[in-house]
């Protein structure tokens, strides 16, 4: 009962769309401390984060007669351009799952226009692990190569066990000199993160939606989403870490070092950022506080994530019309400071999916 209060305040405390300022709720891993960080927030005035309150709308992008849209992540190049790497495909909104390719296109400046290059990456078919979807992508500098993680995938593994169509999905990466390519698979024949062996543990089932950073002590950090299938069947958040960019990536110890199961709750896509001494975590909502909005966490370490606060609130406060949820968000990165959000939302020009972007205020994050 006691949790059901926590839940419905918090809940009608996002739609209230508070304007506190921001404060930090909780100091240690959520997963150790659920019920006392729901306390916490239910005695705190301030549920919204400074970067929540930093978004400023700017409008939609790459709205694609003939294709859904979704997941774009951004980068400037030397010459201040803008690239963005993202998922299209055809058909309806679920064909992501067999058909998703990943795209580039350039503009001058964050909220375009945009121009297509063209496709980078696709399925490869076959055996395969990323035969058949190349999705959710996320892109980085690291020293003078550029990285392009992704998700894929190979459906007929899961038919042929039977199985969940998600049970294949699994984390890769290309790699380029350019970032208009060529781009090089690390691997041919293996992910750079499978699942764990173990079918007892959090992420046997699948790894999927990484974020990536590389860490001031020269290590690769990558983190990921797995789906405690055999188990709660919760999404949670682990992290895994390789001395050099091509792997082997190692999961830590620590994992899942975010989970919001003591509350039977989850959260899934998140981008991790470095950014004044400060780590940052932001996710897409699956209940935490509500589904239609984003969460953000703090972290002195990386490791160790502060309780939720709100990262962004839901569609339609910034765009109008009906509520969508938000997926996917991908922050740009100028000069060492975050400068802009992209977010996949349903909808637009043609009632299929695309990115929207909002500025992020330098003055309030």
């Amino acid at each position: 009962m006691k949790l059901a209060v926590i839940l419905v305040f918090l809940i009608f405390k996002v739609s209230c769309l508070c304007a506190q300022p921001s404060k930090s709720v909780g100091k240690a891993k959520f997963q150790d401390n659920v019920e006392n960080i729901a306390a916490e927030l239910e005695a705190s005035p301030s549920l919204v984060s400074g970067f929540c309150e930093s978004l400023v709308p700017l409008n939609r992008i790459l709205e694609l007669k003939g294709w859904h849209v979704w997941g774009t992540s951004p980068i400037i190049d030397d010459t201040g351009k803008v690239h963005v790497f993202f998922s299209r495909w055809r058909g309806g909104f679920d064909d992501w799952l067999i058909q998703s390719e990943i795209a580039h296109a350039v503009a001058e400046k964050p909220e375009g226009p945009y121009k297509v290059i063209g496709t980078v990456l696709k399925g490869r078919g076959g055996s395969f692990w990323d035969a058949n979807t190349i999705h959710n992508p996320t892109i980085h500098k690291v020293g003078d190569k550029y990285a392009l993680f992704y998700i894929g995938n190979n459906l007929s593994v899961s038919t042929r066990k039977n199985a969940h169509h998600a049970s294949t999905q699994r984390i890769g990466l290309a790699v380029s000199d350019n970032l208009y390519g060529p781009w090089q698979r690390i691997s041919d024949q293996s992910p750079i993160l499978d699942v764990n062996i173990d079918t007892t543990k959090w992420d046997s089932y699948l790894t999927t939606n990484p974020a990536f950073l590389r860490h001031a002590n020269g290590q690769y950090w990558l983190y990921y989403k797995s789906w405690d299938r055999y188990n709660d069947g919760l999404r949670k958040m682990g992290l895994a870490i390789a001395e050099q960019l091509e792997g082997p990536y190692i999961p830590i110890k620590e994992n899942p070092i975010v989970s919001f199961s003591a509350i039977k709750k989850q959260v899934e896509d998140a981008y991790v950022f470095f950014y004044r001494n400060k780590y940052y975590m932001l996710m897409r909502d699956m209940g935490v506080i509500h589904p239609h909005v984003g969460i953000m966490m703090e972290s002195e370490d990386g490791i160790n994530w502060s309780g939720p606060t709100l990262g962004y609130r839901n569609s339609a406060f910034y765009f109008g019309g009906g509520i969508e949820r938000f997926e996917r968000p991908q922050v740009l990165i100028q000069h060492g400071r975050p400068t802009h959000l992209f977010l996949a939302l349903k909808g637009g020009k043609f009632k299929t999916s695309s990115p929207v972007v909002l500025e992020i205020d330098s003055t309030k994050f």
